[in-house]
């Protein structure tokens, strides 16, 4: 059973740091690219970054130069780390996982929710 779980969110106050991990199991193929993705309350989805399988990685725009992103492949892991948040950062956080034959597969979700 394909289980994509993350964590890490919480309260923090505008300037500060979080780190989203997220980890990929039961997925019968290796695992390609992984990515964040956020969604604010009454706005769509939107994607935040993205690392392929070798390590390239991707931004949006708006946290370009604040966000980094990381996988461990031994592990199936993705971190994002969140450095300078702002209010508009906050959203529900989701992970997304694409494997090797393009299946995506995503979390539940975590909420990160930045105080001004």
């Amino acid at each position: 059973q394909v289980q994509v779980v993350e964590s890490g969110g919480g309260l923090v106050q505008a300037g500060g740091s979080l780190r989203l991990s997220c980890a990929a199991s039961g997925i019968s193929t290796s695992i390609g690219a992984m990515g964040w993705y956020r969604q604010a309350p009454g706005k769509q989805r939107e994607w935040v970054a993205t690392i392929t399988r070798g390590g390239s990685t991707n931004y949006a725009d708006s946290v370009e130069g604040r966000f980094t992103i990381s996988r461990n492949n031994a592990k199936n892991t993705v971190l994002l780390q969140m450095n300078g948040l702002k209010p508009e950062d906050t959203a529900v956080y989701y992970c997304c996982v694409t494997s090797l034959w393009g299946t995506l597969y995503w979390g539940q979700g975590t909420q990160v929710t930045v105080s001004s």
